[in-house]
């Protein structure tokens, strides 16, 4: 079983979807997160969105704040994320890592991959910026969800402990 990690504070500032699929997603008040997608939210294409390892797309407020600061008019939602999340080491929260947010559970699956439709996001439609290649630690993320859950800004979000191995009872016998 998982045990959780001191999270620092760490909360969902944003819910967003939108129910016509695309960009921007909108602010919601909450949302339950399914094993396939965020209820409410439509996925136009879904060979590069939606399905059980992409169910829900996260990205952080204190990221999102430094490429506004950058003077890109990037917005909450106005790159596709279902989830704005604060307080968390961006840089810690890599493909693995399980978090629990309000009463749901997912665990990270990979970095997002940028298009050209959030280039209005970005000072010169730069939307590489947000390109883990390019930039490492600036991706959006996506995860699967384990324990499917209702999620509202404001809840609690925790790091969980990584799972461990099964133990072996006993060692095999090497003799033959």
């Amino acid at each position: 079983m998982s045990t959780t990690r001191t999270s620092g504070g760490a909360r969902v500032v944003q819910v967003s979807v939108n129910p016509l699929g695309g960009v921007p997603k909108h602010a919601v008040e909450s949302a339950r997160l399914g094993l396939n997608n965020v209820e409410g939210d439509k996925q136009r294409e879904k060979c590069f969105h939606g399905g059980p390892m992409r169910a829900a797309c996260l990205f952080s407020f204190e990221r999102l704040s430094e490429l506004q600061s950058e003077g890109h008019p990037i917005e909450a939602g106005s790159t596709g994320e279902n989830l704005l999340l604060s307080g968390l080491d961006w840089d810690d929260i890599v493909p693995g890592v399980r978090l629990k947010i309000g009463a749901a559970t997912i665990e990270i699956t990979d970095y997002t991959k940028p298009c050209f439709k959030i280039a209005a996001s970005f000072h010169d439609g730069e939307w590489k910026r947000m390109w883990q290649k390019r930039h490492p630690g600036w991706s959006r993320l996506y995860a699967r969800v384990l324990v499917e859950g209702e999620v509202r800004p404001g809840d609690e979000v925790q790091v969980l402990e990584p799972e461990s191995e099964p133990q072996s009872e006993a060692e095999p016998d090497s003799r033959e």
